[in-house]
């Protein structure tokens, strides 16, 4: 059997238009998301650093919007993705909107995206629209257009305690809003005070706006606990001592709410009547803890690392001694045995730990990625034994590393004695390749993988697109700015574009976009070429 042709875009493009597609509602958009992964891996496909700006505030990206001043101001990348019968047009991403300046209290310190959901009915049409959910530094919930900046919605939560952190419970449905932990001030712990509420979690159905209930983290009911969360409807608690254990959110609601509270709506409160979500009143804690919950679940790790993925459930988990960090176990959650090859340990000498988790394409795999390799493994049952299961390599990606000839040979000295060395170069040495970043592009299913080499005083980094199935290389695209390893560093990679956020030192932060666009001088003498050949040929 012959070599598989490359796909062919021009008639790709023809049969989408011709209708040749199943009647499947999602066959168009794979259809299109198969032509644009089939230009952007093209070999006459480059990259362009269209815009860079610098910024002394923290700078974010979510689904194609570059977010400045805390969220105030909004830059979208101009894009050809939804014309991909057009070629893509490198420019210079655009202002959508700037809020109007705020005083300190009313900075938005956390953020995030919502996008509607399908096939459910919305009460307003604005509600179909992309918003932020924002929360501000005085405690009120924001939602806000994410096209136009007006505000859209807002809720006050409370006077109580600080909200500071945003968070999906249930990616596009749930959130939640987690405080500030409660701190004893000096002369309360000389006078033996105990601060009993550690936390309060707020959580929200989203669009239409309606209240769970706002949780109280109580110490006296869970102990010496130090942190709090909530994902997926489980309730996550965390020790000092490395202990972890999970309880039901939605049983614990069910057990201990105290009274049902509806936003906008009129409440009578500890001898205080007022409106639900709005200020002064707020919202009141409802969900009071009296008596220990039912435990779902509970492990202890290193350093509280906790991970839950796969199929069927496994997690994984560092055995709670230093020396065993960089060693993990990755067990079934049903009964807590350790998976066949289960233990895994990267044999390599780094400054930077190895890190390892679930591969978020929700094929089960697992991602565990060191200094100079990527590993992805895969979760299989054990052959004559469905009950157990194992973990084995799917593929390996390896650094570009070329041997160091001079780094095992002995020394002689001027005498004649020969001196043996007795160390070798570390995995992340800065001049060898050294993997830094590893993320996945569920649209194009691709992996993305930033790799850096420090080459005389400065760093140089390329991002590399891996086939998400194989492994095998499919494109690099080198990064023209210097890459600083003591620096903090965020890549995206989203379609048609890559951006790349530095912290610099004094809380600068640098924002490098780049473009797809297709190399003109590569592209004529494509054309030349074409003419020549049958148009069957034709890629591009």
């Amino acid at each position: 059997m012959g070599p598989s042709q490359k796909p062919n875009v021009c008639g790709r493009l023809s049969r989408r238009a011709l209708g040749f597609f199943s009647r499947d509602a999602g066959m168009v958009q794979r259809t299109n998301l198969g032509i644009l992964r089939a230009l952007v891996c093209q070999e006459s496909t480059k990259f362009k650093n269209v815009w860079t700006t610098h910024s002394r505030s923290p700078i974010a990206y979510e689904r194609g919007r570059i977010y400045f001043n805390n969220y105030r101001c909004c830059v979208s990348r101009n894009s050809q993705m939804e014309e991909m019968h057009r070629a893509s047009v490198a420019s210079e991403p655009r202002k959508l909107y700037e809020m109007p300046k705020c005083s300190k209290s009313e900075k938005i310190e956390d953020a995030l995206l919502w996008e509607c959901p399908v096939g459910e009915m919305l009460p307003d049409p604005s509600d179909y629209k992309s918003s932020l959910i924002a929360l501000t530094a005085h405690n009120w919930l924001l939602r806000i257009s994410a096209t136009t900046g007006k505000v859209l919605e807002k809720i006050y939560l409370a006077s109580y305690c600080k909200f500071r952190y945003l968070s999906w419970d249930t990616p596009q449905e749930v959130i939640a809003v987690k405080s500030a932990q409660n701190k004893c001030s000096t002369l309360a712990r000389q006078a033996g005070i105990q601060q009993p509420v550690l936390l309060y979690l707020a959580v929200f159905h989203v669009l239409p706006f309606s209240l769970i209930g706002i949780l109280e983290i109580n110490k006296k009911i869970f102990g010496n606990i130090t942190d709090a969360t909530l994902s997926h409807g489980i309730l996550i608690v965390m020790y000092s001592s490395g202990l972890v254990r999970l309880y039901s959110f939605q049983a614990i609601t069910k057990q201990f709410m105290q009274q049902k509270l509806d936003l906008g709506c009129a409440c009578r409160w500890g001898g205080t009547t007022g409106t639900v979500g709005e200020a002064p009143f707020g919202i009141p804690c409802n969900i009071k803890i009296t008596d220990t919950p039912p435990l779902l679940f509970e492990v202890s790790s290193l350093e509280n690392a906790f991970q839950i993925g796969g199929h069927p459930w496994h997690y994984i988990i560092t055995p709670n001694k230093k020396k065993q960090k960089g060693v993990f176990h990755i067990c079934a959650l049903k009964d807590n045995s350790l998976a066949k090859n289960g233990i895994q340990e990267m044999e390599c000498c780094s400054l930077e730990s190895d890190w390892i988790y679930f591969h978020p394409d929700a094929s089960g795999r697992i991602i565990h990625v060191g200094p100079n390799q990527v590993k992805v493994l895969k979760l299989s049952e054990v052959e004559n034994n469905s009950a157990q299961h194992q973990i084995s390599e799917d593929f390996v990606i390896l650094a570009n590393r070329e041997k160091n000839k001079n780094e095992n040979l002995p020394t002689v000295t001027a005498s004649g004695r020969v001196v043996k060395r007795n160390f070798s170069i570390l995995d992340d040495d800065p001049e060898q390749e050294t993997f830094k970043i590893v993320d996945y592009e569920d649209e194009l299913d691709l992996l993305s993988v930033v790799a850096v080499t420090q080459i005389d005083a400065e760093g140089k980094a390329h991002l590399d697109f891996h086939c998400n199935e194989y492994g095998t290389l499919l494109k690099s695209i080198p990064l023209v700015e210097s890459w600083d390893v003591t620096y903090s560093h965020e890549v995206y990679f989203d379609r048609d574009l890559v951006l790349h956020i530095e912290q610099k030192p004094s809380r600068v932060f640098s924002c490098y976009v780049y473009q797809m666009v297709c190399d003109p001088g590569e592209e004529e003498e494509t054309t030349d070429k074409r003419s020549k050949t049958d148009h069957n040929n034709f890629k591009f």
